[in-house]
């Protein structure tokens, strides 16, 4: 196989992987080595799955059947960010080879997936707000977007957009949490979980009573899972109000929170390790003979070299003990192992993204900029098992290309590669169940006609 044969559809271009084109400098940093524009040509020539993503976003209106929307996808908005930050928004797409031929055209940096307007995006301004013709967004899958760098005050092994295997574990906790509310009580069943690339996920709830949801509706489902409402300002940054937890909350406390917080993040993180770390856990109790005696009994066992079993276990015990104990039975006090638990270690979402429908949000299998991790599916069955360290890059991808381009056994450019998993996830867990599930409306819908 040949370097020309290697890199065809990638207009002509040579790569030597040995020795790849230098980033450019850009404005706050530069781009890592695991990301180059020429690798990206590859990737968007050879792995990207096309068809995979119109088949998702075209929901059945395919033109195969009766029923169909045929304008329904030429009226979804897709966005591209290009090299030095070019914007291009309000594009829209007719077909997958359409779509196909425009990205590795332009060879965008970024895909952002909009929703779904009255009207072709790209014909808006043919069209006066007046009248039937107003250009107005009318369907968006209901999205979530969870961010590592908003728990910074509840962990201490990174900060900002930097991640590990001691920190990542929070972002497990949010899918399961979210993830099973969004079935269990709100009973959706086409939901799509995605790495971020860097420092989160995204996820797209896309059932049709999902994506038909009002502005109103969306605020009020995102409320539903609010209870962090602190800011740095304040120590106690959880409500938790009424006699008893909300059935949701008491789920999510007994089934997730309370035992990883206790036997994981308490650990992970050494939240009672130090002064200045257990001291913003007794702002949190609003009783100060309590805080002065576990203050007291924590600053003694400090100066003790006797105690053999992990110090954070042992305060958190110890916090519990006279929270919970008989002589505290003030339901505010015994609420505050609770809160603490939820302040800690409960989904902080990005509400705004959940509540406006035409809020843009990256398109699954883009790649990131800033890492070169490709934005891949996750199974929220087996959340616990995602390690984002080992997401595939840009650079990784190529030489598994280069190293499939010496043999003949593998079918499929992404099979040889370990890409391959990601797409099969997406099609067996997520598309094929959503595509039937879409067939069943449509036959019920002609039937009924």
């Amino acid at each position: 196989m040949t370097k020309q044969e290697f890199h065809n559809g990638c207009d002509d271009m040579l790569i030597d992987r040995c020795e790849p084109e230098a980033p450019k400098q850009k404005q706050g940093g530069s781009v890592p080595n695991e990301f180059n524009s020429h690798y990206l040509k590859v990737y968007y020539g050879r792995l990207f799955p096309y068809a995979d993503i119109f088949r998702w976003i075209s929901y059945g209106n395919d033109g195969k059947h009766p029923a169909c929307d045929s304008s329904y996808v030429s009226r979804r908005e897709f966005s591209f960010t290009l090299d030095n930050d070019i914007y291009l928004r309000f594009l829209s797409f007719n077909s997958a080879a359409e779509l196909e031929n425009k990205i590795k055209e332009k060879c965008p940096f970024k895909i952002d997936i909009g929703p779904v307007y009255s009207v072709d995006p790209t014909k808006r301004h043919a069209y006066a707000q007046s009248g039937d013709n107003v250009f107005t967004p009318v369907e968006r899958e209901l999205i979530f977007d969870i961010d590592i760098s908003d728990y910074d005050d509840a962990r201490y092994c990174c900060s900002g957009a930097d991640v590990c295997l001691n920190c990542w574990p929070l972002m497990t906790i949010a899918i399961k949490v979210i993830d099973f509310a969004l079935r269990d009580d709100f009973g959706f069943k086409h939901i799509l979980w995605v790495y971020s690339g860097r420092r989160g996920v995204h996820c797209w709830v896309c059932d049709g009573k999902a994506r038909r949801l009002t502005n109103e509706q969306r605020a009020a489902i995102a409320d539903y899972f609010r209870v962090y409402k602190g800011n740095e300002n304040n120590s106690k940054k959880v409500s938790l109000t009424g006699h008893a937890l909300h059935p949701f909350l008491a789920t999510a406390y007994t089934k997730v929170l309370k035992d990883f917080f206790e036997k994981k993040l308490l650990i992970s993180q050494s939240l009672l390790s130090t002064e200045e770390r257990y001291e913003k856990i007794l702002e949190m109790i609003p009783d100060a003979a309590i805080t002065s005696e576990l203050r007291g009994r924590w600053q003694e066992n400090r100066r003790s070299s006797s105690v053999k079993e992990d110090i954070n276990v042992v305060r958190w015990e110890q916090l519990k003990q006279l929270l919970q104990s008989g002589k505290h039975k003030a339901q505010g006090l015994r609420r505050c192992v609770e809160e603490i638990v939820f302040c800690f270690a409960y989904p902080r979402l990005d509400m705004e993204v959940s509540k406006h429908m035409n809020h843009l949000l990256k398109a699954p299998f883009c790649v990131h900029p800033k890492t070169g991790r490709v934005c891949v599916p996750i199974d929220p069955n087996q959340c616990e098992q995602f390690d984002p360290t080992t997401v595939p890059t840009l650079s990784q991808l190529l030489d598994e290309l280069n190293e499939r381009g010496l043999r003949d056994d593998v079918d499929g450019e992404w099979k040889g590669t370990s890409f391959g998993n990601a797409v099969s996830l997406f099609r067996s867990s997520f598309l094929q169940p959503l595509l039937k599930a879409s067939k069943v409306k449509e036959s019920t819908h002609v039937h009924l006609t």
